[in-house]
């Protein structure tokens, strides 16, 4: 709801209830919060909290993250970098770190341009000439990328967080989450694999799985993707198996609530109306 200010004030009520204790993602959410209100003093203890405290090591989310744009010219966002990347070195230490810096690169540029693709909407509308030459970079990008991830994947298999580290790992799935129908086809039994062997989120699957689903105009089975309807611009969940079972399939995967999910995107969730809807929501797909 953009109340950015009391979101941040939920966040400390929480964290005083729990004996002042939060989660590494609850401090960053918050310190999020806080930034957007225009209150830097606040944002920078929990994201200092999170880098000393919790040896916060996601370098290339938090120097794109446009939550905390606002940051960028305070003295003490530099020094808040700096820490970081030392937590990152530490942890990567007995990686492969050729690999780390490939795929590291390659997550700024899969996710800086996209970060800025709600700016650019809310400032020139979605079928605007700078929406479309946006998004003409992001496909270069992700043209690029691919090749890089390709290769690695042929040479290497799917890499666990134990090679190439977290964000590396991450930075695979979303380059090939992010490619075209056949690509995906290809490698999603390689990824299959490596969720069984540990070697990549269940979660992370689950979206693939999703996204080649309905490229093959199936249903998707986790409701992960979201449609936008091109005349109202409203947003819905995308053709989905057994509506009624969706949260525990979710939860097998490690995901939160559908509801929840789609709260991004203003929908509210109601299963009784979205299977009366799904006929209609299937004919819209089946347009595109």
């Amino acid at each position: 709801m953009k109340d950015f200010r009391k979101s941040a004030d939920k966040y400390s009520e929480a964290f005083k209830a729990n004996g002042w204790k939060g989660l590494s993602n609850d401090r960053y959410n918050a310190a999020c919060s806080w930034a957007l209100a225009a209150v830097p003093d606040s944002a920078f203890f929990q994201l200092d909290r999170i880098a000393t405290k919790a040896n916060y090591t996601n370098y290339g989310h938090i120097t794109t993250d446009p939550d905390l744009n606002s940051l960028h010219s305070d003295s003490r966002w530099e020094p808040l970098l700096e820490k970081i990347k030392q937590n990152k070195d530490k942890a990567e230490v007995n990686l492969n770190k050729p690999l780390v810096a490939i795929l590291d690169s390659i997550y700024v540029e899969d996710q800086k341009y996209r970060q800025e693709i709600d700016g650019i909407e809310k400032k020139y509308g979605w079928e605007s000439k700078e929406m479309k030459d946006h998004w003409k970079i992001i496909n270069e990008k992700d043209s690029i990328n691919l090749i890089q991830v390709k290769s690695i994947l042929d040479n290497y298999g799917w890499l666990g967080a134990d090679v190439v580290g977290g964000q590396g790992n991450s930075t695979l799935f979303l380059v090939i989450q992010h490619s075209d129908q056949a690509t995906q086809e290809k490698y999603l039994p390689m990824m299959r694999e490596a969720v069984k062997n540990g070697k990549a989120q269940g979660s992370s699957l689950a979206l693939l799985e999703d996204r080649v689903a309905l490229k093959q105009a199936k249903r998707q089975i986790y409701g992960s993707q979201i449609g936008r309807d091109p005349d109202t611009q409203i947003y819905y969940v995308s053709p989905l198996e057994d509506p009624d079972n969706v949260d525990k399939r979710r939860a097998e995967v490690g995901l939160g609530p559908l509801s929840e999910y789609v709260n991004h995107w203003q929908i509210k969730w109601d299963v009784a109306q979205y299977k009366k809807d799904l006929p209609k929501l299937e004919g819209k797909e089946k347009k595109k």
